[in-house]
């Protein structure tokens, strides 16, 4: 495993990190290649699979942000999402809880709570795993936004 805090910009701790990436590749497993921890204006590369980017960390962060600013989106849908389940506008939908983006050779998956969201970028991906894995990242940024 390799952990990485580049420049600690979203201020979570290292014991936090370290949280984040033992429950995403407990969760994953070897398929997982990056996990970015973000918020509405800032990032942090958490993980990134040592076969990846030949190893260089702020290249893979640069080539990253593509899809950190993309799921920044996120965090306005996420409240439109909370705000038509709060309208009795969709029934029966529940609220928010996770993202998952197929693409041809990989997925890229999100989950925000709050103004914190976790990004991960895996090989493959069962949804269930992802599922279990998100329910434990949610529970996570929520008891560290109270603290």
């Amino acid at each position: 495993m390799t952990y990485y805090s580049i420049m600690s910009e979203t201020d979570i701790t290292d014991r936090f990190a370290e949280e984040i990436v033992s429950t995403c590749r407990t969760g994953i497993g070897d398929t997982l290649r990056s996990i970015i921890h973000f918020t509405p204006s800032e990032s942090e590369l958490l993980y990134l699979r040592n076969d990846l980017y030949g190893g260089d960390k702020e290249r893979a962060m640069g080539l990253k942000m593509v899809f950190v600013n993309n799921e920044r989106l996120g965090f306005g849908t996420h409240e439109t999402y909370n705000r038509l389940r709060k309208e009795d506008a969709e029934p029966n939908i529940g609220d928010y809880e996770l993202t998952i983006r197929a693409f041809s050779d990989g997925f890229v998956s999100r989950v925000i709570v709050g103004e914190q969201g976790i990004l991960l970028t895996s090989d493959s991906l069962h949804i269930a795993d992802f599922e279990e894995v998100a329910v434990s990242l949610r529970k996570m940024l929520a008891e560290h936004a109270n603290e």
